[in-house]
């Protein structure tokens, strides 16, 4: 859902002259919000009629209201979702947590989450219409099929779910204000967009996964581009002479949208297209308005972002002139989601099959809905390819971050080691293999690849990243916030600095969550859901990241850290849980059962080792590859220890220098004392 930041120059008026009557009595507000619903409601419409979505079916036709009814209603449940995020996220990361603002922006993100909630319930009530084509009625069987849709069917259970998070949202909203609870319901709130996302236009079978994840991404950041813009046209008189502060901190967010939503949409078209001629569709045709008001509108923005916050800094009050833009742009944010709810109800050009429609599915495609891929040979690591789009931009923007935070101390005349930089960006471009590459390709089929991604995320990339000292770059590079606010430094601060990271961040936790999670993981039914489902699959890679990092930060970490203990302890925690890891692999490697006997002994392949020989293999690599990072970690204690001892001893003999030796000097005379005390007679 394409949207932008405020993009025009404006003439403001100077500070010292009072603002237009005109500009006083002007309800932008009011404006704003019926800009946004009008620009949805025309491209809604239009887009239908172009689309053919709410036309009359030739079989079981719901009837003309459910056919509009249904698009109207998604249309509210994105502008409520994205009026709870926006103005949750404002609130976090922009406002003075102790001002009116910020207590406002908590009542608006309360106010959208209730349209979300009705919103959602009318819709989930609209579909069952379409689906079963039941008649509204009271009597007991339609209650009867009513409940089983929502009990039983995943479609009505995932409006159900949405409904019900979106109800505690706005509860929550209206009883919250501690910041912290507050990230928390943002985060909730976010995570009420996913049941959703798994509903509508899927892709194909074999790319049903990544679909999900890019609708999903693209609801998240369009709703916090348009929210937060929504946002700050309500928070106007709050605000004050806060605007422009808080207008530059939401530029910045504006725009990591606008690159979110960018690569979201281009995967899901290209997914939904298929090829060029699918252009000509009707459903190409409303993916290219679409593309098109999101080109024009980050063009843009890109080009005036800088001299519209310059031009508003320079005033208390900004001008009629920069409202009004702000009004127009809220009204081609509008069109911009109505042609997305439009499109969710158009017939896409690539055949959408689910693998219980297909003639003769394979044992693979009906375990992970693709095809086998071709046989298995070391190179085809590095030329079969599996975007996931989540963590690709995770690496990217981590890539973005770190490097300008560098360029910023540089410019300051800071120096920053070059090291840590390499060893970041090497992070970083590891990850995206790693999650992208073959190894995410062929360990869906293969355990001891999935394996070998396990040993890379666990115990390869948390060493490079932790050397690159993220924490310490970002407190030295992002400027301190001192109005009341809290931006990514206070934030990563506080979370580095809480008693839980004090806890799980502590050597001997940190080490046991370490080596228990392997037995933990793969002797549980977490294995199984973390290979089988797409969001247990992204949750073990956070697992594996976090606490690999928190470990290796324990042992050889420059951030801060709650505790970290002598460097002989820090050796023998290190090597119990090297002989943990030997252990398991060893176990793996002998073992006669299959961990996952009905996805990896059931997938059909023809080619390469048989399940439980593969199994071994990856024991093995447990065992041997996994080693090769925690000998490195043993290398580097060792290192850290010899380097810390001499500059122990250089700073005793500076000491002594200084003062002629005295500490042995006390040393010596406390020794002839005691002698003194011995040697007489009793």
């Amino acid at each position: 859902m394409p949207a932008s930041q405020p993009t025009a120059s404006v003439s403001d008026a100077p500070a010292s002259i009072p603002p237009s009557p005109l500009m006083r009595r002007a309800p932008w507000a009011g404006l704003g919000i019926a800009a946004l619903l009008a620009g949805t409601i025309v491209a809604l419409i239009t887009g239908l009629v172009i689309g053919g979505g709410a036309a009359a079916p030739a079989f079981a036709d719901p009837g003309a209201v459910v056919r509009w009814g249904l698009p109207v209603g998604k249309a509210l449940v994105n502008l409520g979702a994205a009026g709870a995020i926006g103005a949750l996220l404002l609130a976090v990361i922009a406002l003075n947590l102790q001002s009116e603002a910020y207590n406002r922006a908590l009542d608006i993100a309360a106010a959208s989450a209730a349209v979300w909630t009705v919103a959602s319930a009318v819709t989930g009530f609209l579909t069952f219409l379409s689906v079963f084509t039941q008649p509204v009625s009271l009597e007991p069987e339609f209650g009867r099929i009513l409940g089983r849709f929502f009990g039983e069917v995943e479609l009505g259970q995932a409006w159900l779910a949405t409904t019900l998070m979106a109800a505690v949202v706005t509860v929550l909203c209206f009883v919250l204000r501690h910041p912290a609870l507050v990230v928390g319901v943002g985060l909730l709130a976010v995570a009420a967009l996913w049941p959703v996302a798994q509903t509508g236009h899927a892709g194909g079978t074999a790319d049903h996964d990544a679909a999900v994840t890019a609708v999903f991404l693209h609801s998240v950041f369009a709703a916090v581009w348009v929210g937060g813009l929504l946002a700050l046209v309500l928070l106007r008189r709050p605000l004050a002479e806060q605007l422009p502060t808080v207008l530059k901190r939401y530029s910045t967010l504006a725009l990591i949208a606008f690159v979110v939503v960018a690569a979201s949409g281009l995967v899901s078209a290209q997914l939904r297209i298929g090829s060029l001629a699918g252009l000509g569709s009707e459903y190409g045709m409303l993916v290219i308005a679409k593309v098109t008001a999101l080109v024009a509108l980050g063009a843009f923005g890109a080009a005036y972002r800088t001299r519209v916050i310059a031009r508003v800094e320079t005033s208390p009050r900004p001008a009629f002139g920069f409202w009004t833009i702000v009004t127009v742009e809220l009204a081609v944010m509008g069109v911009a989601m109505g042609l997305a709810s439009a499109l969710g109800r158009t017939a896409t050009p690539a055949p959408e099959v689910p693998v219980t429609e297909l003639s003769d599915p394979t044992p693979a495609e009906l375990l992970t809905g693709a095809p086998l891929p071709p046989e298995y040979t070391w190179w085809r690591l590095f030329t079969e390819w599996d975007l996931n789009l989540l963590w690709a931009l995770l690496a990217g923007f981590g890539l973005f971050f770190y490097v300008a935070g560098v360029v910023r101390l540089n410019r300051r005349g800071d120096r920053w080691p070059i090291h840590r930089t390499i060893l970041w960006i090497s992070g970083m471009i590891t990850l995206f293999i790693v999650t992208s590459s073959g190894l995410a390709v062929y360990e869906k089929y293969l355990f001891s690849i999935h394996m070998l991604g396990h040993m890379i995320l666990s115990m390869g990339i948390p060493v490079m990243l932790v050397l690159a000292a993220p924490v310490t770059l970002a407190a030295r590079a992002i400027h301190a916030r001192k109005d009341g606010s809290r931006g990514p430094r206070e934030w990563i601060l506080a979370i580095v600095h809480s008693k839980w990271a004090g806890i799980v961040g502590h050597p001997i936790v940190a080490a046991v969550v370490f080596a228990i999670s392997l037995l933990v993981f793969y002797y549980s039914p977490i294995f199984g859901w973390a290979v089988t489902d797409h969001i247990g699959h992204q949750w073990m890679i956070i697992h594996f990241l976090l606490s690999g990092y928190l470990f290796v930060n324990s042992l050889i970490g420059e951030d801060p850290a709650p505790y970290r203990p002598p460097y002989p302890i820090r050796l023998l925690i290190l090597m119990a849980t090297m002989a943990f890891h030997a252990f398991f692999g060893l176990f793996l490697l002998s073992g006669t059962g299959l961990l996952l006997p009905e996805w990896y002994g059931a997938m059909g392949r023809d080619w390469g080792i048989t399940p439980l020989a593969d199994q071994q293999r990856g024991g093995g690599i447990a065992w041997s590859v996994g080693e090769i990072p925690t000998l490195a970690l043993a290398m580097l204690v060792v290192w850290m220890w010899s380097r810390a001892d001499k500059k122990e001893t250089k700073r005793r003999d500076r000491q002594a220098d200084r003062d002629g030796d005295a500490e042995l000097a006390a040393w010596n005379d406390m020794l002839a004392k005691r002698a003194e005390s011995d040697n007489r007679p009793s």
